[in-house]
């Protein structure tokens, strides 16, 4: 990490230093409501480009071009270390993901297959590599990868789902090989996202997108383990972590527990509560409901200075939205609210 980038305000504000204004970055800062990017799937699938490394990086650089963001978020898939452990991934038309051999067994879990991420996942790694090179110097890089709980909720289910059923049959009915499988995710999480950091990522967010539709016993019992061993081996690597869920309400203070010096919080609590409930000694990112950058100027800006009130200018807040950038948003919004935090927060 070059010394630009160690003092960058995002890296800064995740360790909860004081900033000269608040960072913000997108969840899906990168994709389908950017023109330059749509360009570029009319001629490529999402694995297409994840699996070259040119496009990837040119996908990933192309919000921070145009956004004036304090941050670039790698673009893959969280979804792309099922392949190689041996689950067949589709992304369907109007589907969404869809893996065709789904793990609901013991014998399922026992056939996962050992993955070394440095050859299985080497086009994202090399990503990283190429977008660390061509970066600003001082716009930190964030790698990330799906949490072991919701890496589970796709295998199991085989895609996404309402009410994650089959997930949650298996367990309760079987836990402990549920525990297997969650323990074999957090593995090769682990091992992903320290190739990221060693190719040049200089923060690392862990998805835990369908955490909320837990109980916070159920977290605990079944999720929070996995998730701490996680944690654990991440800080080895001498970077921030941050950990967002979506409807988390409820776990916050055990997401807590599970580690990161950052805590996403969604649109479903208010910023100033969340982080009361996080504590005071983590820094917190969010937490603008992605919906209001659809709104009129007024409104979205009204918005955005609430979320900045409630975080009071304390240091340890970056601005982000409570989920991912929505399709057709408009691009004037998001480069707007970049703006406006800025002056604000400056």
């Amino acid at each position: 990490m070059t010394a630009p980038v160690a003092q960058a305000r995002l890296l800064r504000a995740a360790r909860g230093e004081r900033v000269d204004r608040t960072p913000v970055w997108f969840m899906r800062q990168a994709g389908r409501y950017l023109p330059e990017y749509r360009a570029i799937r009319e001629r490529h699938s999402l694995l297409e480009i994840c699996e070259r490394p040119a496009l990837a990086a040119e996908v990933t650089l192309q919000p921070v071009r145009r956004l004036g963001v304090d941050g670039a978020i790698l673009f893959a898939d969280i979804l792309l270390p099922l392949v190689p452990m041996g689950l067949r991934l589709e992304f369907a038309k109007g589907e969404g993901p869809v893996i065709h051999n789904p793990v609901r067994t013991e014998e399922g879990v026992g056939r996962l297959v050992a993955v070394d991420v440095r050859d299985a996942l080497g086009p994202v790694l090399e990503t990283v590599r190429l977008v660390r090179r061509d970066l600003d110097p001082a716009i930190p890089l964030l790698g990330f990868a799906g949490a072991p709980f919701t890496l589970a909720c796709y295998a199991v289910e085989g895609g996404g789902s309402r009410d994650f059923l089959e997930t949650k049959r298996l367990m309760l009915g079987a836990p402990r090989v549920f525990d297997a499988l969650l323990a074999r995710f957090a593995t090769v999480v682990g091992d992903y996202l320290a190739g990221q950091v060693e190719a040049g990522a200089d923060a690392v967010q862990v998805f835990d997108t369908w955490a909320g539709v837990l109980s916070p016993a159920d977290y605990r019992r079944h999720v929070l383990p996995h998730s701490r061993r996680l944690f654990e081996r991440l800080s080895t690597l001498g970077v921030p972590r941050i950990h967002f869920g979506v409807g988390t309400t409820t776990l916050l203070e055990a997401m807590r527990e599970a580690g990161g010096e950052v805590i996403g919080l969604d649109w479903r609590i208010p910023l100033d509560e969340g982080w009361a409930r996080v504590g005071a000694d983590r820094a917190v990112q969010g937490n603008l409901d992605p919906a209001a950058l659809f709104a009129p100027l007024p409104e979205l800006k009204a918005r955005v200075r609430d979320v900045l009130g409630r975080a009071g200018g304390r240091p340890g807040h970056i601005f982000n939205l409570g989920h991912g950038i929505l399709p057709g948003t408009p691009v004037e919004n998001v480069r707007a609210v970049v703006d406006l935090v800025h002056d604000l927060s400056g």
